[in-house]
């Protein structure tokens, strides 16, 4: 299957990133390199862009599209949450913008036996990057009651965790569940008739939990995004494309704290701990898809993107 994505927000992200010509860029989730292209289409011989994804098939993918590029451009197949040390070990200490879209491409969406989506019955997978041995059929069948229970409510955000863990233990005493249509009738199984009916497909929000378990998804940002500002150079910027609240939360909270690291208590008239401000929000609120990109990509719907201006 040729690899194809619809990139997010690209006019908006390529003109939040502030590209100089001359200047080295990051993007720590290559995908199929459409925000990459335009990067690199905005940049002079002495311009130098690295790409980083854990996906094999987008590694392909980009590499061909941004062939023309030439040696302009690295691509490493890893994780953005090691790419202070990557970029090291290529002789660079600082780059003038980074960015990050996150979620899953719509490639991997529609890849039927990567077994993201509820849509199709395929074995449970949802990795990323499929060197890894860690999969969603794992995690279904083999985490306690607990574990799915904290993991559908904190993840996954549905007010029927509970229920839909206890359906699942229940269901794989039988029988290991083995395919995303057989965890979609035990979650369907867990809700009620006239809940089922209002916020669409019933299964949409455990899926989106296990897959962020999977892939380690909000620990990594919240592990890499310190990295990533420390790598900016003055003026870069850090660009971050969220798909749902707890992604954009952690983004948004910590930019709050990167333009204010004082930790005085606030009764104290001065500040005394010294920790001086990495930098500002530009702007202070996310910007969303346009009505225009919405009714092109259903999928932008839920897009937000949030810079970070290094002083």
């Amino acid at each position: 299957m040729e690899f194809k994505h619809t990139s997010v927000l690209l006019d908006e992200t390529i003109q939040a990133l502030n590209i100089k010509p001359g200047g080295i860029y990051l993007d720590g989730t290559l995908g199929g390199g459409g925000h990459a292209y335009e990067v690199c289409k905005r940049l002079n011989e002495n311009g130098c862009f690295y790409g980083i994804d854990q996906d094999a098939s987008a590694i392909e993918a980009a590499t061909k599209r941004l062939e023309k590029f030439g040696d302009k451009v690295t691509i490493f197949r890893n994780n953005y949450c090691n790419a202070k040390a990557l970029l090291q070990e290529k002789g660079i200490a600082g780059v003038d913008g980074i960015l990050l879209d996150l979620g899953v491409s719509s490639y991997q969406l529609d890849t039927v036996e990567r077994g993201f989506t509820y849509k199709y019955d395929t074995p449970l997978d949802m990795r990323m990057d499929q060197r890894q041995k860690l999969t969603a059929r794992d995690i279904v069948n083999d985490y306690d009651e607990s574990s799915l229970y904290r993991m559908i409510k904190d993840y996954g955000e549905d007010q029927f965790a509970k229920n839909i863990a206890k359906h699942i233990v229940q269901a794989r005493s039988v029988k290991p569940i083995e395919t995303t249509f057989e965890l979609n009738a035990i979650i369907k199984a867990a809700i009620p008739a006239k809940m089922r009916a209002v916020g669409g497909h019933p299964s949409k929000r455990t899926f989106q939990a296990i897959r962020i378990e999977c892939n380690h998804e909000l620990d990594v940002l919240k592990d890499s995004l310190e990295d990533l500002v420390n790598l900016l150079n003055p003026q870069g910027r850090l660009c971050v494309i969220t798909f749902h609240s707890l992604e954009d939360r952690i983004v948004k909270n910590f930019f709050r704290t990167m333009e204010n690291p004082c930790t005085c208590p606030p009764e104290f008239p001065v500040c005394v701990c010294g920790k001086i401000p990495y930098g500002k929000a530009v702007p202070r609120k996310p910007v969303l898809p346009s009505q225009k990109e919405l009714e092109a990509n259903s999928r932008s719907k839920s897009a937000k993107l949030r810079t970070f201006e290094r002083i």
